[in-house]
């Protein structure tokens, strides 16, 4: 201790170590994933107080199952946007999923196939029609220079289409008892799983974005794509990857609503894209590219899941269940508008 510091008092010697953890402190209640989690409470709040039943293992159990579809089509919607694009067929594509993956089980069940062989062909059969969609997504935009919104409209259109005529519009039944043994079968009350599942594909995808040169790349592609192939990044086979692994995981989000149901219904699906869309703008990742984290998109799924589910138990009609969806998207592009400017200034 110097002689100049001896006669300090002590409360200015320990002010810097009390001002770094102030600095901290803010910054941990600023962070994007803080504020979401206050409002997820503050949601849970609300909707408990006006049907305590939403206050409930139960309830929560059933949010979860909601959960896991719309997370699983909002990882891939997170990939695809933070290279500055957009995939407008994810909804589409796992209503094909599901009914694809409904009609190779049923056709392999009726010929007196095993059952784990039968939900195995279903389960390949549902990830090549998702992996063929997302590669023909990823060659539209950079073999034909289409801009995603009209290329993947375009795609959402078709599997729309092909989902009514293959189904006749008509849910695809059949299913042996295994696929809702496994898909409605529950531990630790909450968890099934197809959602332990989820879980883990999500956990993957963080350390993807975090960790590896994959998540490097996708950032900065979503920045400044001609800086990125200045730096010798083949972008163009990048975004084949993404949108390839977005269909996947749509593909895997149609499984996770077919082995819920037992079925396979043309209609599902109806709206995952602004769900996913919502789930990733809440979480913060940012629509012009290069700036979010998946943990965001989680929070934004779950806070996505929960108000539909939590506007079910007051009462809303379905019907209007998309207008609060699409409010909130509006809310949060605002909300990150005005975090820009305020950057700026």
């Amino acid at each position: 201790m110097t002689s100049e510091t001896k006669g300090m008092p002590l409360t200015l010697q320990s002010s810097p170590v009390r001002s770094g953890r102030n600095e901290r402190l803010k910054e941990f209640a600023t962070r994007q994933e803080t504020l979401l989690f206050a409002v997820f409470a503050l949601m849970v709040l609300v909707f408990s107080l006006v049907n305590p039943r939403y206050f409930s293992t139960a309830a929560f159990g059933n949010i979860l199952q909601d959960f896991g579809p719309v997370m699983l089509m909002a990882i891939g919607q997170t990939l695809v946007i933070l290279t500055g694009g957009i995939d407008l067929s994810v909804g589409a594509l796992l209503g094909l999923s599901g009914v694809s993956a409904a009609l190779a089980i049923r056709a392999t069940t009726s010929s007196g196939m095993d059952p784990a062989m039968s939900i195995g062909i279903g389960i390949v059969a549902a990830l090549a029609v998702g992996a063929f969609v997302g590669l023909v997504n990823g060659l539209l935009i950079t073999r034909v220079k289409l801009a995603p919104f009209i290329a993947t409209l375009a795609t959402m259109g078709a599997c729309m289409g092909t989902t009514l005529v293959i189904t006749g519009g008509v849910q695809i039944a059949g299913a042996p008892k295994e696929v809702v043994l496994i898909g409605n079968t529950r531990f630790l009350e909450i968890l099934t799983t197809p959602l332990v599942v989820v879980l883990v594909l999500l956990v993957i995808a963080w350390l993807s974005l975090s960790r590896t040169r994959f998540g490097r790349r996708t950032y900065a592609i979503g920045s400044n794509p001609f800086a990125a192939r200045v730096a010798g990044i083949n972008v163009n086979r990048h975004l084949m990857k993404v949108y390839v692994i977005a269909g996947l995981l749509a593909a895997v989000a149609g499984l996770f609503v077919y082995f819920r149901l037992g079925s396979g219904s043309p209609a599902s699906g109806r709206g995952g894209e602004l769900q996913s869309i919502a789930a990733a703008v809440i979480g913060g990742i940012s629509l012009v590219g290069g700036v979010g984290r998946v943990t965001g998109t989680a929070l934004g799924a779950l806070i996505t899941a929960s108000v539909l589910s939590g506007l079910i138990l007051i009462g809303i009609e379905p019907n209007a269940q998309q207008i609060v969806v699409g409010a909130l998207i509006a809310f949060a592009v605002a909300v990150q508008g005005i975090g820009r400017h305020n950057s700026r200034a």
